[in-house]
Order: structure tokens, then C-alpha cells, then sequence
């Protein structure tokens, strides 16, 4: 069975959580993991700009098979929700530049993937993944741990050949 390289990305305009694991169909290697973080005070597009030109440099740095990335789904902050989108867009961009398949998931199937419960709090995702990384710490920022929990559903959730 062939490794896969995934990259998992929590979207944001302040903070884009990712991170980056190997997976042979039985175990997850974390490779690295991270945030892009972007100043209030920019001017937004100088922000996607900023969050466009980091993911670039994960991208050829880490060189993912694949990438993996949360479905976005709002129901109070039009604002929120629409610069989000934005920033999501540019780091799916960046995948599509180089023909990196994308595979959205929503927060419920991560959980469920992740501790087998699809409504498990934060707390207790957070916690497998760092058991199933073998992490001896929970991975900071949040967002980080977030985009690792993405991309080990994402593992979970591959067809192997």
C-alpha cells in the first residue's frame, strides 16, 4: 500500500489552521503542522494575499497528494461567512494550481471520524487526535488540531487500491 501525503486545512481569514500527515491505510505520520496567521488592522485582500502566498509555500514545501479542507456552512455572520469563504477560496486555488484533489468535510463527519461520535465536543476530538498522532500535547493553535482531525478523516475516508 502507498503512502499519501495530505494536507488538512482548517479555513480562516485570521487564522487558516494546517497540517500535514502521511498515511499507509493503518497509521498517520504527522510531517507538520501549523497556522497562517493574518493582522486585523491589514486590508482584507492584503490578507488573502498573505494567506494565498503561505499555503503556497506549504504546498511546495510539503508537496500533499492531496488536500482536504472543511465545508463551510454558516447561519449567523453573512460577513464572517463570506470572508471565510474567500479565504477558503484562495487556499483551494492554490490545490487546483498544482491538480491536488480537494475533498470537503463537514465538522460532523470529522468527529465522526475522528472519535467515532459525531457529536463529540471539542475537547474530545481534539484528544484522539492527538492519541492518534501519537502527539504527547494537543496541538496549538486549535485551528492546527482542527485541520489535523480534517485531514485524518480525510485518511479514514480514502479509497485504497
Amino acid at each position: 500500500m502507498k503512502n499519501i501525503r495530505i494536507l488538512g486545512v482548517d479555513p480562516g481569514y485570521a487564522i487558516v489552521g494546517f497540517g500535514v500527515l502521511d498515511y499507509d491505510g493503518a497509521r498517520f505520520t504527522p510531517i507538520e503542522y501549523g497556522a497562517v496567521l493574518t493582522d486585523a488592522g491589514t486590508p482584507f485582500p492584503e490578507r488573502l494575499k498573505a494567506i494565498y502566498e503561505d499555503i503556497e509555500f506549504i504546498f511546495d514545501k510539503f508537496k500533499p497528494d492531496c488536500m482536504a479542507i472543511e465545508r463551510l456552512y454558516f447561519t449567523t455572520n453573512q460577513k464572517t461567512a463570506i470572508d471565510v469563504a474567500q479565504a477558503r477560496g484562495v487556499t483551494v486555488l492554490s490545490a487546483a494550481r498544482r491538480k491536488v484533489p480537494v475533498s470537503e468535510y463537514t465538522p460532523l463527519q470529522v468527529k465522526q471520524s475522528v472519535t467515532g461520535y459525531g457529536k463529540a465536543e471539542k475537547k474530545q476530538v481534539m484528544e484522539m487526535t492527538r492519541q492518534l498522532l501519537g502527539l504527547a500535547q494537543i496541538p496549538k493553535p486549535d485551528d492546527a488540531a482542527d485541520a489535523l482531525a480534517i485531514a485524518i478523516c480525510h485518511g479514514h475516508c480514502v479509497r485504497w487500491s
